[in-house]
Formats: C-alpha cells, structure tokens, sequence
C-alpha cells in the first residue's frame, strides 16, 4: 500500500458543531485491485505563511509573530494548527472523507494570531500524513503504514475562517489575562461605572494616546 495518496479538495466551515469546526475534504487514492480494508489516519496540519503575500496593514499585525518584515525570509516559517485522528472506511479505487478540525479563536496560539492579522486571499497549508492500513489478501488481511513522505497541500480562504469565527464569536475575539491584571481592570471598570469591558479597554486605549 506504498502507492496510497492524498488530496485536499476543499475546506468548509461546519454548519452544525457544538464548536467552532473546519471540515477538510479529502480524497484518499489506492490503484491496488484488492482495495483498502481500512485506514487509521492520522493528520497534522500546518500553515506555510511563507507561501502567501502580505498586505501592509497585515505584516504591520504580524511583527509579533515574525518581527520586522525585512527579516522574514528568515523568520517566516511554518505554523503547527493541528493534529487530527480519523478512520478511513473500506473502498476500492478511490473515497473521499471529512476529516473535522475543532478550531479556537485564542490569540495567544500562533496559528490563531496568524490567521486574526489576515484580511483576504487564502491560506496555504499543508497536510502530513501517517497511520496504519489495513488492506484485503488472500489470506485475510495485510497490514502497512503509510508512508511518512505522504502529504497534501490545500488553501484556507480566510473567508472561510472568518465565516466559522463569526458564526461562534461575532464580531468578537478572545485574550487570556492574568488574575491580577484582570483585577486591575475590574478596578478601572468600576470606577469610572463603565458597562462593558469594550468601553474599558476603549477608555485606557484613549488615554494611552494623551
């Protein structure tokens, strides 16, 4: 089973999760006659900025992750997103499976600031694949690995992020504080009997611009 591929045919987001989820598309390729028992998939998932042109306004958003874009040849490099299991069911030829990706929207994950920064386009990524096959023989069942070379590459729209991120966090995002730094805020909230924490962070924004 050394011949089995992959392709990535598309990307969507979920319409009915209990969590903000991407759905990849896959075609999974075996020419063996015999065909394929099953596989047990596993998939880690990155993000190549490197293969994609950034505006000004996005490269001013990313100089935390890659610093200043003179050095990006050296310090745009790929980004982990994800590590996904799935079982590929019994098919000769060729099948084409939904493999889910449960997704967050903390800004702290360098995959999600990456993604926040960007304002249109796509999303280049790659797809790496391992995991066992179990295929039919005459005498029962075969069983290899897939081959550690085998990959896929696909692209995100960011419309289609921004889809799945405004379908769970409109208009919204997500930043993790310390308790002390929480407690001052409640502080500076209350004091001024402000309602939101949007017209808190808005107010210091402002007074930090005096």
């Amino acid at each position: 089973m050394n011949e089995l591929t992959f392709d990535c045919v598309g990307v969507r987001a979920e319409a009915y999760a209990a969590f903000p989820t991407l759905v990849f598309r896959l075609r999974v390729t075996a020419p063996a006659p015999s065909g394929v028992h099953t596989v047990a998939l596993g998939c880690q998932i990155r993000v190549e900025p490197h293969l994609r042109r950034h505006g000004a306004d996005e490269a001013e958003l990313l100089g935390d992750l890659f610093g200043d874009p003179a050095r990006w040849g050296d310090t745009l490099k790929p980004l982990r997103f994800a590590d996904v299991s799935v079982m590929v069911p019994a098919f000769t030829g060729s099948t084409e499976i939904d493999v889910p990706v449960p997704c967050g929207y903390d800004l702290e994950v360098s995959a999600g600031r990456y993604f926040a920064a960007l304002e249109d386009g796509d999303i280049p990524m790659l797809m790496l694949f391992h995991g066992t096959v179990f295929a039919r023989a005459r005498d029962g069942f075969s069983v290899s690995q897939v081959p550690w070379h085998r990959e896929a590459r696909c692209r995100l729209p960011v419309a289609v992020w921004r889809e799945l991120m405004d379908r769970y966090f409109p208009d919204s995002g997500w930043l993790r504080l310390r308790r002390g730094t929480l407690r001052e805020l409640s502080r500076f909230k209350s004091g001024r009997a402000l309602a939101t924490w949007d017209e808190t962070l808005e107010l210091l924004l402002k007074e930090t611009r005096r």
